[in-house]
């Protein structure tokens, strides 16, 4: 699960920030049909027919610096499936692979769950009630995205980040208005830092 969006602030989204709202993680059928990875909270408003999203992939690819429209969008055997336009089968669907799909946020619209870069940046970690870190940047990983952490000072690993997965069960709480992250690690995550082991 993805919890976050970044902005993107190039000359395409002409001063507009952009929501990544899904990867496209495989070909699906014979008739150009793709295996969405969403990151919304709303599929049915964001894939209808003629929504235009700006696709991110390496620049080798032909789609680099292309959009591309939705044709349908529906759910089958579980899995959300993406049909674009000018693309009618199984092989132009797997240059499409991989790739990932942001569109024009609208001004007062807000994504659930979701938060820009800038706004996790500079947020505190706590574990336990106490503060074992903060959070310097973040990834986007095709399978999910990276909180990377800077350990507190004193905690005798300077330097060395750690890369914390941003999902609901390791990062269950999000205070921006608070400056800070609540995380519940798995055991071996913060393991060398002595703030963040419990006191006899």
């Amino acid at each position: 699960m993805s919890r976050t969006t970044d902005v993107v602030s190039k000359d395409r989204s002409q001063g507009k920030n952009q929501l990544r709202v899904g990867r496209l993680v495989k070909a699906h059928g014979l008739k150009g049909a793709l295996k969405l990875e969403l990151y919304t909270d709303n599929p049915e408003r964001r894939f209808v027919a003629g929504a235009e999203f700006t696709l991110q992939v390496p620049e080798a690819s032909p789609w680099h610096g292309k959009s591309i429209t939705v044709r349908e969008y529906r759910v089958m055997n579980g899995n959300p499936v993406v049909f674009f336009e000018d693309i009618e089968d199984r092989e132009g669907a797997e240059g499409l692979v991989r790739a990932i799909l942001w569109i024009d946020q609208d001004v007062d619209e807000v994504e659930d769950n979701a938060w820009y870069d800038h706004q996790l940046v500079g947020l505190d970690v706590v574990r336990d009630d106490q503060v074992i870190g903060t959070v310097v940047s973040v990834e986007h990983m095709p399978a999910q995205d990276l909180l990377i952490v800077s350990p507190s000072t004193g905690s005798g690993t300077p330097g060395e980040n750690i890369m914390v997965p941003f999902v609901e069960a390791i990062v269950p709480t999000v205070d921006v208005a608070g400056g800070r992250v609540i995380v519940t690690p798995p055991a071996g995550l913060f393991e060398e830092l002595p703030s963040a082991t419990p006191s006899e």
